[in-house]
């Protein structure tokens, strides 16, 4: 069926302006002013006094992923139909090997774990190890359409890397034409830290941040650039948290290195005051990194302003309270991981647009634009243009809510931005040219 969508004020990342959108067979057909010339079957929308921009693409989520305390919460499936009620159409997962396993394997596996999926998908894939037939099956990635490889320089004992691999694995991505994403942390310093504490009876939530200070990401972060730079390799660095690291990434921009930075919501609006409290009260906001000061959050809204940070992720991995627990005498076993994907877009607009902090276009470039030229995905998506995908958000700006795991379509008991009051959220969200959300509700009507 065809949609038109009428009275549009049609936000992209580079400019604003009045149209109509006409949507056919998946695309967007045509845009401009009084299109009239449509079937009597097409449905015709009245978008008078909304916004119009182009589905989100959430660059960082963990659906279905296997822990000591079972799998995050969402699966394929019920993270899709939550990131659809907060506008984003598309996200980047991730692809972990086991041991051993061959990198297009691994893959093959992930994408029938995602075949559940309401929305559109790409991965991150992870070289875990170092073997020799590494930079033939990153090659064979690329030939797939794989063109970022994320790796960990924590978790030292399961997933990460060692320095000496890591160039090695640069090297390779970079000679095969893709890119490194990367989690950075000093592994080996995280580990001395988190040992200390629990070997002193320091078990409890508010000793996980104390075991990943600042300098535990910023010296990573500088190492991965300086790594990078020279392997060649374009590097993109996951869920900035701190005021030091940007002053690394900066400095490489400055003297156009590619080197591309992510940041998350929980990183703007939240802060280490949350690790205050019972167990109840601060394990669900136990992630990686954790949060940190307020002076870092100013530092990070001033770095979404000036350009630095070109992203906002969500890192979206929830667990249930019970899921938490399972490291109630023990923080280091607490599943690291919080839920995001549905509010990403409704708080970035109340806390980020509404308060000038950024303005619309550099919202629609953060949540979606930005991410679809890094990965590969634009002119498809990311903007809205006569003959990309009709992956469309029509953005009621008068809509009042107040966040809650009460409410939330996430499938979780708990919501790290519980209360949270936010304005605006989707009426319309069109996915391919199909309606997934109809006057802010899913299609199937729950």
């Amino acid at each position: 069926m065809d949609i038109l969508i009428k009275n549009c004020v049609i936000v992209n990342a580079d400019q604003s302006f009045s149209a109509d959108i006409l949507i056919s067979n998946g695309k967007i057909a045509g845009i401009g002013t009084s299109i009239s010339d449509v079937s009597a079957e097409t449905e015709i929308i009245d978008a008078t006094k909304k916004y119009i921009f182009p589905g989100g693409i959430d660059s960082h989520v963990h659906l279905h992923l296997p822990g000591p305390a079972g799998f995050s919460s969402d699966n394929f499936y019920t993270g899709s139909r939550a990131a659809l009620y907060g506008g984003t159409t598309s996200f980047l997962d991730f692809v972990t090997p086991r041991k051993g396993q061959n990198l297009i394997d691994a893959l093959h596996e992930r994408k029938k774990e995602a075949a559940s999926s309401l929305i559109d998908y790409t991965f991150h894939v992870s070289p875990i190890e170092w073997r020799d037939s590494m930079p033939e099956e990153i090659k064979a990635c690329v030939a797939k359409g794989i063109t970022s490889f994320k790796i960990y320089m924590a978790y030292l004992d399961t997933i990460g890397l060692k320095d000496k691999n890591i160039q090695k694995v640069m090297k390779a991505v970079a000679d095969a034409g893709g890119m490194i994403t990367v989690h950075c942390e000093l592994g080996e310093e995280v580990e001395r830290l988190r040992k200390q504490f629990i070997d002193s009876n320091h078990t409890t939530p508010e000793y996980h941040p104390l075991s990943r200070p600042n300098y535990i990401e910023s010296e990573a972060v500088k190492k991965a650039i300086d790594f990078a730079d020279k392997a060649g390799c374009p590097i993109y660095i996951v869920h900035v948290s701190t005021k030091e690291s940007l002053e690394h990434i900066r400095k490489a921009q400055q003297k156009d290195q590619k080197v591309f930075a992510e940041t998350c919501q929980q990183y703007l609006l939240l802060d280490d005051s949350k690790y205050s409290g019972d167990f109840k009260q601060t394990a669900p906001f136990v992630i990686s990194p954790p949060l940190r000061k307020r002076e870092d959050n100013e530092a990070l809204w001033q770095a979404l302003a000036d350009g630095t940070i070109q992203t906002i992720g969500t890192d979206h991995c929830p667990f249930t309270l019970g899921q938490k627990k399972h490291g109630i005498h023990d923080f280091t076993k607490i599943p690291n991981g919080a839920g995001g994907i549905e509010h990403r877009m409704a708080l970035l607009y109340t806390y980020g647009v509404l308060t000038d902090r950024i303005n619309f276009n550099r919202f629609v470039d953060l949540v979606s634009t930005r991410a679809a030229k890094i990965f590969g995905l634009h002119p498809k998506k990311g903007e809205i243009k006569t003959g990309s995908d009709a992956d469309v958000v029509i953005w009621d700006p008068d809509v009042e809510n107040i966040i809650s795991a009460k409410t939330h379509h996430q499938n979780c008991d708990i919501n790290i931005y519980e209360g949270f009051k936010t304005m605006g959220e989707p009426e319309y969200v069109i996915v391919g040219g199909d309606i997934a959300i109809r006057n802010g509700k899913f299609k199937s009507g729950d």
